[in-house]
């Protein structure tokens, strides 16, 4: 039997690619604020996180913060963390998979709404180890530039379908205004992509 989040998954990729098929044009490089599509809900899914792929002027453990954030705004949602696809990976040295390094630069330089590979690859042969329906992407985390008195930061992520490559969502969130440096900027951050993300869930 499929289950409600499975086919709730398939569609919402479904609906993208029709919205997709009828743009024409190339649209402008993304910045703050943008959003593209709507983040299904993820009530009953499992969905793998991995590492922040690159970052600028922010500090921290990126990975702990967005899964403390995650765990706290739902536990709803089976998440399969950057260190349970380590072990993974482990287990199956011929995958040719990784978490780290991966070619997601694109998506800060143009609309994606299907990826091609060797991402799609990537994230389908590690999808089918950990039974993995979607992948949660942060692509690049920006803080305040040092020398301002204070800045918003900014998280580019994506979350897409693992076995379609289907591009369910992708944003740049943006976190709480901080000085340059500051150890609240990146966990603000996490915030609110895991609230962005999980917007059913109550506050």
């Amino acid at each position: 039997m499929r289950s409600r989040s499975s086919v709730h998954l398939r569609w919402c990729a479904v609906v993208l690619a029709v919205v997709a098929s009828s743009c024409g044009g190339k649209a402008p490089p993304p910045g703050p604020g943008t959003s593209l599509g709507v983040p299904p809900d993820l009530r009953g899914s499992r969905i793998m996180v991995f590492p922040l792929q690159d970052r600028a002027y922010l500090s921290g453990d990126a990975d702990a913060e967005l899964a403390f954030a995650l765990n706290d705004r739902s536990d709803e949602v089976k998440w399969i963390f950057p260190d349970q696809l380590e072990r993974a990976l482990a287990g199956a040295p011929s995958l040719n998979a990784q978490t780290e390094r991966l070619p997601v630069g694109v998506f800060l330089q143009a609309e994606v709404r299907r990826i091609g590979d060797p991402l799609f690859g990537i994230l389908l042969r590690l999808g089918a180890v950990v039974d993995g329906e979607a992948a949660l992407i942060p692509i690049r985390a920006v803080g305040p530039v040092p020398g301002v008195a204070q800045g918003t930061s900014t998280l580019a992520a994506a979350l897409i379908h693992v076995r379609t490559g289907r591009v369910l969502w992708f944003g740049i969130v943006e976190g709480t205004s901080y000085p340059p440096d500051h150890p609240a900027a990146l966990p603000s951050l996490m915030e609110e992509l895991a609230r962005t993300l999980l917007w059913y869930a109550g506050e």
